[in-house]
């Protein structure tokens, strides 16, 4: 796991200077790779490769990048793992067995398999998360590219300064922010997605000129253009041209899904075995390190099995991590606690305070780098920060909610759609505003006995806060579908929140999110499959994977995702719905093989999330500081946010008339980031 950078197409710097400010942006990214540090420079042809290096595989000085391959055609620095790197080098050393290799690192066997094979097919071959800068001296163009599903980051974009216009690259912003002069605007049509969706969604980021390569994309740069596009660079079914650059999708989910649609499994059983078979030898190789190694646990389905099928094939206790927290409803550390118990791992665990989420509050903006207010960012931090102190490789169970039916919403939403759909509009409407004016507390109160989804008493998490957010919808959506899209939402609107400046020339029309983009051709026919293509492409990368990323470098911890691994995710799309959620409960076929390791009882539960008692905190030990960011004057001030609309959320959530628990957060990050701007 590592950091890298790079500027290309320079014009506002001389080239004496080049390596010392590649050099400035590498060194922003020393905690992505705290281990080693290396730039390389063609001063001719206006290119350089920063990179910090985080040593898992082969920590000698023959991993050191940016790297160069043996007949020099290409230079490379790269972020990732190359899980199948034995299997690859073992067939190029067939191909020719007179390789000169110089070490064992990952990094060697990637840049030579380029050489031999060329990179499309390269990419076709590997097993991994990744994201790669390529420069070909042949051709003297760039490649960036970024793996299948978007573990790892990469921004690109056109930097502004007073000199001119540079072609950049990094891992995260803080690299390009890095660069001398660096002064792109804010994009308030990004901001509106922010406070959409809680994340800025790729392509966008939170700078004007500055974007998000997809997942599964690549962009070659090869002409001396430093006109940024005048739309966003999004690739959808077709590759995109602009300005001497090319975007496509290496890695087509939609063409997979299609495919799969063909070859569903017919037999429950058969797809198990499959799927257990699959999940242990991917786990298997994503365990090979040469530094310790361990997994989060949280005592769920998704990290349960991880943890499980790690523990049934390692020879010494694994070592887990959990948190917990003061208040019981948050805490799920017992659970973790219970089931590390049962598989005899080397457990360890940390309790998280809201003195303990005030300290790290203002690392966040850095951390993150753009507004980011998925909240359980804390509880991420913590538990890397707590693993890091006995391994520097973490595994997770992200993604397992996306690829096999884990969401309450998957559950619930299609059953209240049943319910409400013969209403008319204003009936629906009505509805909807009943049940919004009853109290929070009471809903709880229910849920904390009786599962509605199920039917069974049994609780369900924050029923009150769910019953809410559903009723705002009820009366703006006109099928499944666009009720699943209201959900995802935590503002539905955000043109009267955010201000457009009188000088700001993009265009709202320009805005794009992926759950707009066309579906696959075969495969989505029912919409709880529309649902997790549209989690999987849009918040697992752009919220989960981006909030593990970060929380896990800052610590300078490599996270890895075996569900993630192509052959999971493509394994998955042949198992029908029916087998993924059955009778009101989500990731059965997960369930089927988790409780050969782990008896069911200590699994079955209602699910939670990996929360923090965020409405608490908000009211209590965090208020002050609340209170100063949300300051009605300071607001009119920045110029970004309607400031009586701010005013009145946070009022009406401080007397407990709503919670807006999540409105209130999303609104102080933001607030807190452009704090640290320094902006005139």
């Amino acid at each position: 796991m590592c950091g890298i950078t790079g500027i290309f197409l320079h014009n506002s710097i001389q080239n004496s200077q080049l390596a010392e400010t590649v050099s400035v942006m590498a060194s922003s990214l020393e905690h992505r790779g705290p281990d080693d540090s290396g730039i390389w420079l063609d001063s001719k042809k206006q290119v350089a490769f920063g990179h910090r290096r985080l040593s898992i595989v082969d920590i000698s000085s023959s991993g050191h990048q940016p790297m160069t391959s043996a007949s020099k055609r290409y230079v490379m620095t790269y972020n990732g793992e190359i899980y199948n790197h034995i299997q690859i080098r073992n067939e190029l050393n067939n191909l020719n067995p007179n390789l000169n290799w110089k070490g064992h690192s990952d990094s060697e066997t990637l840049l030579a398999a380029i050489e031999v094979w060329g990179l499309d097919k390269t990419l076709e071959r590997i097993a991994g998360m990744f994201a790669i800068a390529l420069w070909d001296n042949q051709t003297t163009t760039l490649h960036l590219i970024r793996d299948r599903f978007g573990e790892k980051p990469l921004y690109y974009g056109w930097i502004q300064t007073n000199a001119g216009k540079v072609f950049a690259f990094g891992s995260e912003l803080k690299a390009l922010k890095a660069y001398p002069g660096f002064k792109n605007s804010i994009c308030r049509d990004a901001l509106k997605q922010f406070f959409k969706f809680m994340y800025v969604p790729a392509p966008y980021s939170i700078f004007q000129g500055i974007y998000k390569l997809e997942p599964g994309a690549i962009i070659s740069i090869s002409k001396p253009s430093l006109h940024e596009p005048v739309q966003i660079p999004h690739c959808v079914d077709k590759d995109v041209e602009f300005d001497g650059c090319k975007i496509s999708k290496w890695y087509k989910f939609k063409k997979i899904i299609s495919e799969s649609s063909k070859n569903y499994f017919e037999d429950e059983a058969e797809a198990t075995l499959a799927l257990e078979n699959q999940l242990k030898e991917t786990i298997q190789i994503q365990s090979i390190a040469d530094v310790p190694l361990g997994a989060f646990l949280s005592g769920g389905v998704d990290s349960s099995l991880i943890v499980a099928l790690m523990q049934s094939q390692s020879n010494i206790p694994v070592k887990t991590f959990t948190i917990g927290f003061d208040e019981s409803e948050f805490d799920e550390s017992k659970f973790a606690n219970d089931v590390a118990v049962h598989l005899n791992t080397d457990h360890y665990e940390m309790q998280v305070t809201s003195k303990d989420a005030l300290e790290l509050i203002p690392k966040i903006p850095n951390l993150y780098d753009e507004p980011f207010a998925d909240s359980s960012q804390i509880p991420t931090f913590f538990v890397s920060q707590a693993a890091k102190k006995e391994v520097t490789v973490s595994l997770s169970g992200d993604a397992g909610d996306e690829l096999f039916g884990g969401y309450n919403r998957y559950l619930w939403a299609p059953k209240l759609w049943k319910r409400v759909a013969w209403m008319p509009f204003r009936t629906r409407k009505a509805v909807g505003a009943m049940i919004g004016k009853v109290p929070i507390n009471f809903w709880d109160k229910i849920g904390s006995s009786y599962n509605f989804v199920q039917q069974k008493t049994r609780g369900v998490s924050r029923l009150g806060d769910k019953v809410s957010k559903t009723a705002l919808r009820l009366s703006n959506v006109d099928s499944l579908d666009s009720l699943y899209r209201s959900l995802v939402c935590e503002w539905p609107n955000t043109n009267d929140l955010v201000k457009q400046d009188q000088g700001y020339t993009n265009d709202d029309s320009n805005l794009i999110s992926l759950i707009e983009d066309p579906l696959p051709d075969h495969g989505l026919d029912d919409p709880l499959s529309r649902m997790m293509y549209w989690d999987t492409i849009s918040y697992l990368p752009d919220d989960i994977l981006c909030k593990v990323d970060r929380a896990a470098m800052g610590n300078s911890l490599e996270t890895r995702v075996p569900f993630l691994d192509h052959r999971i995710a493509e394994l998955a799309q042949k198992i029908p719905v029916h087998m993924k959620i059955q009778n009101g409960i989500g990731k059965s076929v997960l369930r089927n093989i988790l409780y050969k390791y782990v008896p069911r009882e200590l699994i079955e539960r209602p699910k939670a999330g990996f929360g923090i008692p965020l409405g608490s905190w908000l009211r209590g030990p965090l208020k002050n500081w609340v209170e100063d960011l949300l300051n009605p004057v300071r607001i009119e001030k920045e110029g970004f946010l309607n400031a009586e609309i701010v005013n009145t959320i946070w009022r009406e959530h401080l007397s407990g008339k709503r919670d807006w628990s999540f409105r209130v957060w999303s609104i102080v990050i933001f607030q807190q980031w452009l704090e640290s701007q320094n902006l005139d």
